[in-house]
């Protein structure tokens, strides 16, 4: 069997679970923004997790995702490294539907914004993260099929290599192998446009500016590089596959009469307004995060954001079956939270799509009415939440409004110290906070896994939508940042939820 080195081994960093001889723990086939995400869930978790990238780098041909929504902001803050990508972006107002953008700077948070930043940065800084963390990167590699039973999975990759894992987690994009090989089914719609995004150089001075006609919506501006940035919509369907210069240069003809003498591309990619999201997200020891379960137009930039969520929500929950603490029907959590997630990413887009694609007088008409409607307060603070991803509201039963939302990042006072409470979050645990030293439970057989912390605060409760809410006396606080528990002074129901999110009590 060849011998396979990752580019990068684990240095000393502890692991609650030993390595199968000639494996991990968990094996993420990709690494993108949701594989990096993920693994460095993990490994804050002290699990033995690798990844495995086809890339020799993580460079990344093409433009792709263009900016980091405020949800995304905050799960990256409740980690302790949102800074690393605020210092490299730009602050806007980046949330839209169909063109008009939404102001979200007055909903209840620390970042009422989004985040411009390309994805080569995004995927260089989550790299630079997780070779931190110590996880070990196999480049050059693809995960070419598995194998799994009740003891385990193997992973065959390219080369003829075999790793041994408990999971593989199926991170490697729309048309993932890890998703076909489980034999876990696709279902949505075919496309009926197909885009071209390129940046190239023109000898002749472009009409920069978005645009509608018969055949749909285009746009030319500056790239970063000083270059031109083309989105195009293709005349037909009937072109598949990698698309070159010439492709590029009939599409700009079709709608502006002239390719401006495009030249020197540096790169250039095809999408559709195909809509799929995996009818499972799990199928025994195999999972999927990001594209490899749900793929969509990429009108509204939400899909890049959604695999990064995806990951939050997976990481800790796969990290406590790993370690025995939870038991594997945890993991049915992750599809039931995230499929009604991406499913209603996949409404927006596709009625963001069906408004934008022709420029007939109906349609102009009912995007004018559209942003009519969304010059009030009301529309647009709800489309606003919900592109952004602030409204994310986990069905956790009937209780405080709090209840399955994600908790704000209060400035609290812990010892006669101010503190975020998001900085409570760094380490991917579970987080019981108390005001007025209550005496809510003893917490001491989760405490592995859960950290109690009593601190004071003295402001509104107030949630993006729902508005000020009742102040708890005691907050039960997943690691993904969502409320499990909001208590008004009694120990009810503690127990059970603790037991149901972290597993059973210690001896």
């Amino acid at each position: 069997m060849p011998v396979l080195l990752p580019t990068s081994r684990p240095r000393g960093r502890p692991s609650a679970t030993r390595a199968p001889a000639k494996g991990h723990a968990v094996i993420i086939a990709g690494g993108g923004p949701t594989g990096l995400m993920l693994a460095a869930e993990l490994a804050l978790a002290h699990i033995d997790v690798a990844v495995v990238e086809r890339r020799a780098g993580q460079e990344l041909s093409g433009t792709r995702a263009g900016g980091l929504h405020a949800r995304s902001i905050e799960i990256l803050d409740q980690r302790g490294v949102a800074d690393r990508f605020l210092r490299k972006g730009q602050i806007v107002q980046l949330a839209g539907f169909t063109w008009t953008r939404l102001d979200i700077s007055d909903l209840p948070t620390r970042h009422a914004h989004g985040l411009a930043l390309r994805q080569s940065h995004i995927e260089r800084i989550l790299a630079g993260w997780v070779e931190e963390l110590a996880v070990p990167v196999y480049r050059n590699t693809e995960v070419l099929g598995f194998t799994q039973d009740g003891t385990g999975i193997d992973v065959v990759l390219s080369g003829g290599a075999t790793l041994h894992a408990d999971y593989l987690v199926g991170c490697d994009g729309g048309r993932s192998l890890v998703r076909k090989a489980a034999g876990i089914d696709f279902p949505g719609t075919d496309p009926t446009l197909s885009n071209l995004m390129a940046e190239v150089e023109m000898r002749e001075e472009p009409v920069f500016g978005l645009r509608h006609d018969a055949l749909g919506f285009h746009g030319l501006s500056k790239a970063e590089s000083g270059r031109v940035l083309v989105v195009v919509t293709e005349a037909t369907l009937a072109r598949r596959g990698e698309p070159d210069l010439r492709d590029l240069s009939d599409a700009l003809v079709a709608v502006y009469g002239t390719d401006f003498g495009v030249q020197n591309p540096a790169w250039i990619s095809r999408f559709t307004d195909a809509a799929r999201q995996a009818a499972s997200y799990r199928r025994g020891r195999v999972l999927l995060a990001g594209d490899a379960a749900h793929v969509h137009h990429s009108v509204g930039g939400q899909g890049l954001n959604t695999g990064l969520q995806d990951a939050v929500n997976l990481g800790w929950k796969l990290a406590q079956v790993v370690n025995r603490t939870a038991s594997e029907n945890l993991l049915d959590s992750y599809h039931s939270e995230r499929h009604p997630v991406a499913a209603r990413v996949l409404r927006n887009t596709r009625a963001q799509i069906a408004l934008l694609r022709r420029a007939d007088d109906g349609l102009v008409a009912a995007r004018e009415v559209l942003a009519e409607l969304l010059a009030l307060d009301e529309p647009r603070k709800r489309l606003g939440a919900m592109m952004s991803g602030l409204d994310i509201h986990y069905d956790l039963g009937e209780g405080h409004a709090l209840l399955g939302r994600r908790m704000p990042d209060l400035d609290l006072t812990i010892e006669g110290r101010p503190q975020r409470l998001f900085a409570l979050l760094h380490r991917a645990r579970g987080l019981l906070l108390t005001f007025g030293k209550l005496d809510v439970i003893d917490i001491t057989p989760w405490a592995d896994r859960v950290d109690l912390v009593d601190a004071a605060y003295e402001g509104a409760w107030e949630l993006p939508l729902v508005g000020q809410v009742a102040a708890p006396k005691a907050v039960l606080v997943r690691p993904d940042g969502h409320v499990a528990w909001a208590g008004d002074g009694s120990r009810s129901g503690l127990a059970e939820t603790l037991t149901r999110w972290f597993g059973e009590a210690a001896a």
